[in-house]
């Protein structure tokens, strides 16, 4: 299960930045979606380090 959430949380925060922010830009302005870059890009970072595999550490 670690190693699937490890695969996909690169790809989780690729994705969510370019379909979340343009939505919010649409619908609630440019605040709200400065806002929601730095909240997707904040979450992002810490769920990589969270996650991330350090070679011979476990």
């Amino acid at each position: 299960m670690k190693r699937a959430l490890v695969a996909f949380t690169p790809l989780a925060g690729a994705l969510a930045f370019p379909l979340v922010v343009p939505l919010v830009l649409k619908h609630a302005g440019i605040p709200a979606a400065v806002l929601s870059a730095v909240a997707i890009a904040v979450i992002w970072f810490v769920l990589m380090l969270r996650t991330a595999e350090m070679p011979g550490h476990s």
